[in-house]
Parts: C-alpha cells; structure tokens; sequence
C-alpha cells in the first residue's frame, strides 16, 4: 500500500509509507495525483527534473509537493511515476507523466495548497502524513 486517507473535516489528509523517507515523499506525491485524479490512468510519457531543499523533513516535504502542485498549475503536468532521493535538505525527483486530459483522467478533486497543518515526517516508521488544502 503506497498510502491511504485519514479522516479529516474540511481538507484531506493522506500518510503514505515506503521502506524509506525518499520512498514516502515518491507515494505522497502520488497520492496527491491520485486526489486531484486517478492516477492509475496517468500514463509516465515525459520526464521532469525537479529539485527543492527545506530546512528539515517537514520543510523539504512542503516544498516538494508544492512543487509537484504548481508544475500542474502552469503546466497541466500529472504525475504517477516519481524516482525521490535526498542530498542533504535537498530533494531530487525524476517525474514521469503527461498533460492533464479531463476526459481520461477523471478529475476528483481541486487541490489548492499544501498545509504544514498536522504534517509529520517520521524516519523510524518511515512514513509522512500531510493534508491537502480543497
């Protein structure tokens, strides 16, 4: 299982897991595709390169999936393949995907922002938990 929903009011909250840290950033990113639509039907056509840094886990998650969030914004880029490693507070992603097509990837939600609101990274477990503003 790459991660799950967790019940939560207005937004929705998703922890995923891995057999690493890097691997948990991989599957939060696509449980954030798999959100806005399903990710099973988001074919990895293209590659993106992409890197952020934060000043802890915390800080390096946010900023990577925000980052993954923004590319859709002004791209229409959809991800469901991610390759994540970690060079100090850096995050490195390799991200296969393609442009958005309402008609195949059947839209679920609007994700608005990434929220530090009950985040956690946890390196012993590993997991990480963050909820998605709707």
């Amino acid at each position: 299982m790459r991660y799950r929903t967790l019940d939560h009011t207005a937004d929705v909250m998703v922890e995923a897991f891995g057999s690493s840290l890097e691997e948990c950033f991989a599957n939060a990113a696509y449980a954030l595709t798999d959100q806005m639509v399903d990710a099973g039907k988001v074919r990895p056509r293209e590659e993106r390169q992409m890197v952020t840094e934060g000043h802890d886990h915390e800080s390096m998650l946010y900023n990577f999936l925000s980052e993954m969030l923004y590319v859709f914004d002004v791209t229409g880029m959809l991800f469901s393949k991610f390759a994540v490693t970690f060079s100090g507070l850096e995050v490195h992603c390799q991200a296969w995907g393609e442009t958005y097509d309402a008609l195949r990837h059947e839209p679920k939600k609007e994700i608005k922002a990434i929220t530090y609101h009950m985040m956690s990274v946890d390196a012993e477990r590993p997991s990480v938990r963050v909820v998605f503003d709707i």
